[in-house]
């Protein structure tokens, strides 16, 4: 009880610092930086002291945490939590990706008066910061998790992992498409076709998490998990792809669809069989330099390049992130370093993970928006949309196979998390879904987020029994 206290008495006197900085001017242009990002990190670690007090994964915590901050601040019209909600539109539409269609006029009307005010500049700063570190965040989670494992491990589980995968795409799409059938009749078969894809997404990021915590990334239902995880996006991809090009054009652009798939090919494949050459090179050059020195530098550039050769290749960053932490290990460094001189590339990249990943969830938190429920057609929806969803992953278990928990395999692909949000948010985009369309998926993708830790960690308790490998 003395901790919590101590954590509210912190928390207030860290807003009301915050207050005072926003109105007064800063000598270092970088200091709300400092103070906005310092003051979402404060919240995750209260986010996650709750859930350890309550025996919940971390993230659950900082989920819940990042939810509550979030709606508080819409209710208050704290603008700085105005522009985190909106901030991945905000940056889409200024880059030109998406269009400012995608805000309504409450939130357009909203954001227009926190950019238009004198402070505008440095919240959208501030904003754009927190943006990037949960990016990079999520980036150092999935390279650590696959640092746990290894290409061998997850050919062995492959066949396991397509299957899941396959399943884990198909049935949600059928099962999504049905429910929009029979509950909105009366919109078009391209828009119930775009909400059924968005069904089949999944966001590896907060499973990796709890396997994390749990020591359970190496062991076989994990392998088979992250393995179907990221063969389920370029199968997103490819549905994405697909969907699409019937809303834009009409018809299946089959150019599209071949195009994201050698794509996809040719990234995996390039990566496991250039990367080993490319991190032999790179290390000799680095010899010079101290251990420690030469391991970050090389896991940094190495990690960075994938995920932006993964982004390049039309996948998600993460993925080129987990593929670094397969084709890389410790081993490399053997025969060029002093063996009596070890430090681990799993306990120089931790630190890094430990600050940034937090944010990640607490931003992901804040973009949830509890306003939507007010509304009774989006429930009603949402429900039908949830069942559809749970249903449909929870099903995808049964590809494991024999001597695997599917139940657990089934639990690990349900988040959809920010994936499920941004194929939405595309739609939206594109015009085939609407204000309340788009509520009821973003029910649907926070109910599955939330969720997900707690049934995968009852369904997945904390052992090592059961592992195919000890890790790179």
């Amino acid at each position: 009880m003395q901790m919590m206290r101590l954590f509210v008495t912190a928390a207030l006197l860290l807003l009301t610092v915050a207050a005072l900085a926003a109105q007064g001017a800063h000598s270092d242009p970088i200091a709300p930086v400092i103070l906005g990002v310092t003051g979402i990190l404060f919240f995750a670690v209260i986010g996650r002291f709750l859930a350890r007090k309550f025996h919940q994964p971390a993230v659950v915590g900082e989920l819940l945490m990042g939810i509550l901050i979030g709606h508080i601040g819409y209710l208050y019209s704290v603008d700085l939590i105005i522009l985190l909600r909106e901030v991945p539109q905000i940056f889409d539409v200024m880059s030109g990706i998406g269009t400012a269609a995608i805000f309504d006029g409450e939130t357009a009307q909203q954001l227009n008066r926190v950019l238009n005010s004198p402070d505008g500049g440095v919240l959208l700063q501030v904003a754009h910061t927190v943006d990037v570190f949960s990016r990079y965040g999520v980036i150092f989670l999935l390279f650590l998790v696959g640092l746990e494992s290894s290409v061998d491990k997850m050919l062995r589980v492959g066949a396991a992992s397509a299957r899941v995968a396959i399943i884990g795409v198909a049935v949600p799409f059928l099962l999504g498409f049905a429910a929009m059938y029979f509950l909105t009749p009366d919109v078009s078969a391209n828009t119930q076709m775009f909400v059924a894809a968005t069904l089949g997404a999944t966001s590896v990021g907060i499973t990796a998490r709890v396997l994390r915590e749990l020591r359970m990334e190496d062991s076989t239902e994990g392998q088979i998990i992250l393995g179907a995880a990221v063969m389920d996006d370029i199968l997103g991809l490819i549905v994405l792809a697909i969907v699409s090009g019937i809303v834009v054009s009409g018809g299946v652009e089959f150019g599209n669809v071949i195009r994201t798939i050698l794509l996809s090919a040719a990234f995996l494949g390039g990566a496991v069989v250039l990367g080993p050459h490319i991190l032999h090179i790179t290390i000799r050059f680095l010899g010079r330099l101290d251990l420690v020195e030469a391991k970050m530098f090389t896991s940094f550039l190495f990690v960075m390049i994938l995920a932006w050769a993964a982004n390049l290749a039309g996948l998600a960053t993460i993925v080129g992130a987990f593929t670094a932490g397969l084709i890389l290990h410790d081993q490399y460094f053997a025969d060029i370093f002093d063996p009596d001189k070890y430090v681990s590339i799993k306990d120089l990249i931790q630190p890094l993970e430990v600050i940034l990943v937090p944010i990640f969830f607490i931003l992901m938190g804040i973009q949830v928006k509890l306003e939507k429920l007010y509304d009774p057609a989006v429930l009603v929806l949402a429900g039908g949309l949830l069942l559809a969803a749970i249903l449909g992953k929870v099903v995808c278990g049964l590809g494991a196979g024999r001597g695997t928990r599917k139940l657990a395999v089934g639990f690990g692909m349900l988040p959809r998390g920010e994936v499920g949000l941004i194929f939405a948010a595309i739609g939206k985009t594109l015009g085939v879904i609407d204000d309340t369309l788009f509520s009821s998926v973003v029910v649907m993708v926070i109910v599955t987020t939330l969720m997900a830790p707690g049934l995968l960690k009852w369904s997945l308790p904390r052992q090592t029994s059961g592992a195919v490998g000890t890790g790179n």
